[in-house]
């Protein structure tokens, strides 16, 4: 099964790098999720959480504002905790 590549960063440090079924983030206009072939797509991220699942299970990350990137599978955010 494919999966997604996932890296979360802030200005502090990379929260995190691997490999996802899923990602929900919470979008300027609302939250939506991202899956394997989602289209490209770069938008603003408000405050809420992001939410995604890997091997070990459900993870949630507040924050404050940033933005996501998604190309070829790669999902990249950038973030503000």
């Amino acid at each position: 099964m494919s999966r997604l590549k996932l890296r979360i960063i802030s200005p502090e440090k990379i929260l995190y790098v691997g490999d996802v079924d899923c990602v929900t983030v919470p979008g300027s206009s609302g939250e939506f999720q991202i899956y394997i072939n989602h289209s490209p797509i770069i938008s603003c991220l408000d405050k809420g959480k992001i939410v995604y699942d890997d091997t070990q299970g459900r993870h949630e990350l507040q924050i404050t504002s940033g933005f996501v990137e998604v190309q070829n599978n790669n999902v990249s955010l950038c973030v503000e905790l």
